[in-house]
């Protein structure tokens, strides 16, 4: 039948297929065969593996990583600084865009010491983009107990390298700007001009004024601190540039000269510098992740006061604002950069506290001859340390009696100061020692001027004071 034959014909034709398609198998199962082995010998020849090895052990032992296409990286900051600055990034109101501007932001510390270390190692950690620092000293070991920045190994070395090798330890990431040297007239334009925010980390009112003043030419906001003893303050200024007061707004006239006292004078403790340094850098953390040197708007202007030792140590006080006809900012100011460059001298400006020169030549002891007269005369006279208690009680001249100069300065009329023995014979010899030899001469002066001084009783100063007994009788004397 016709539709059996066809049934047939179909069935021959599956069966030539199914034994064509074995055919195939058989073909295909030798050439990889080949294949793998040439494999195996090209591995050999190149030390991967034996020729006695089954061609799986290879497989197995080679395993081979796929390969990826390369993804361009999308997102607007390094995965480092992810990494490095998540947990400010995350604070609301901070977040990637505050992140963005502190990168972008150049910040200019003028002073490297015990404002200026907390300041730079906070900004740095933070991110700042780049950081500037400015300082002509030294590192010296009395700095050491407060400016962090710096350490044993670096005393001798300069202030700015010192700083920069410790922030780089904390952040390598970002750019440091050495200036290794003092703010000057000459040179502010050149440095500041680089920057776009100004932290004032300096302790003297001639630098205080120079750096306002090139902030105000320059129009760039000024964060300004400063430390004593146990107190500090601090206050932003000319924020928006040339519209918030300046320093000379809020300061026309700078404090007498005899009135500043240096650390090396009054002292200072550690963590109170350490506090207003670290104010200074949230101050410009904040006003650099909000926004502001984009341009603000004119805000009250506020001073911090920290009191270390109160029981209520931060208190703020509302300021002025910008003063009319105010020499550098107003806005007919006289000041140009012309002027502040060959014109202004600030040290005039503030007043010279030039070294005293009450006494004459014979009115004087040098401390070499007072060494030997009290070995020869130790029961007819009298030393009178004018020091306050507290450098007293860390180094002294045997035999001396403290009454600080405060007490002289204090009495009234022909009043005896207390601690000095009134009832000494008229022809006991005083001598007064200070820390330099300035104090001592007013001291001096003042007990000649009680009648103290007659033609049986010597009173004379020490010259060069501690400081002088110390370099030639005494070395073991610690200085302070």
């Amino acid at each position: 039948m016709p539709e059996e034959s066809r049934l047939q014909a179909l069935r021959r034709q599956i069966a030539e297929h199914k034994a064509r398609l074995e055919e195939l198998h058989s073909q295909l199962a030798v050439a990889e065969a080949q294949e793998l082995q040439e494999d195996v010998t090209v591995r050999t020849s190149q030390g991967v593996a034996a020729k006695s090895q089954r061609p799986e052990q290879l497989a197995v032992a080679e395993p081979q990583e796929p390969e990826h296409d390369t993804v361009a990286w999308k997102w607007p900051l390094e995965a480092h600084e992810y990494e490095r600055y998540s947990r400010q990034m995350i604070v609301p109101n901070f977040g990637l865009q505050g992140q963005l501007r502190l990168k972008k932001a150049r910040v200019l510390l003028v002073g490297a010491g015990g404002l200026g270390s907390p300041a730079a190692a906070y900004l740095a950690g933070a991110g700042v983009g780049t950081v500037g620092l400015v300082d002509g000293d030294e590192v010296e070991v009395s700095n050491l107990h407060r400016q962090i920045a710096h350490s044993t190994g670096r005393v001798g070395t300069s202030k700015v390298e010192s700083a920069i090798a410790y922030l780089k330890e904390l952040n390598p990431t970002i750019t440091y700007n050495a200036h290794i040297t003092h703010l000057t007239p000459q040179n502010a334009q050149d440095i500041v001009s680089g920057y776009d925010l100004v932290l004032d980390c300096t302790d003297h009112p001639t630098s205080r004024y120079l750096i306002s003043d090139i902030c105000v030419l320059l129009a760039k906001p000024l964060v300004s601190a400063s430390a004593f003893q146990t107190s500090g303050q601090l206050i932003v200024l000319n924020n928006p540039p040339r519209q918030g007061p300046c320093y000379r707004c809020v300061f026309p006239k700078p404090p007498p000269p005899e009135s500043v006292v240096g650390c090396g004078e009054g002292g200072i403790v550690g963590p109170i510098v350490g506090a207003m340094g670290v104010m200074q850098a949230l101050e410009a953390i904040k006003l650099i992740a909000r926004g502001d040197l984009e341009g603000g708007e004119v805000k009250p202007t506020t001073m911090l006061l920290f009191s270390g030792m109160a029981d209520t140590p931060f208190r703020t006080v509302r300021m002025r604002g910008k003063r009319k006809a105010c020499f550098a900012c107003d806005e007919e100011a006289a000041l140009t950069l012309e002027k502040l460059r060959t014109s202004i001298d600030y040290v005039q400006f503030c007043g010279v506290n030039a070294p005293v020169q009450l006494l004459q030549p014979q009115e004087r002891i040098t401390a070499e001859e007072y060494g030997r007269l009290s070995k020869t005369n130790k029961d007819e006279h009298l030393l009178l340390d004018v020091r306050e208690k507290e450098h007293f009680d860390l180094c002294n001249i045997p035999g001396s009696v403290n009454v600080p100069i405060g007490r002289f300065m204090s009495t009234r009329g022909d009043a005896i100061p207390d601690g000095l023995p009134s009832n000494l014979p008229p022809t006991t010899a005083i001598y007064v020692v200070c820390r330099v030899g300035n104090d001592s001469q007013i001291a001096t002066q003042k007990l000649k001027d009680l009648g103290l001084g007659n033609s049986e009783r010597i009173i004379k100063d020490i010259k060069g004071g501690m400081k002088a007994w110390k370099d030639t009788v005494d070395p073991t004397v610690p200085f302070i």
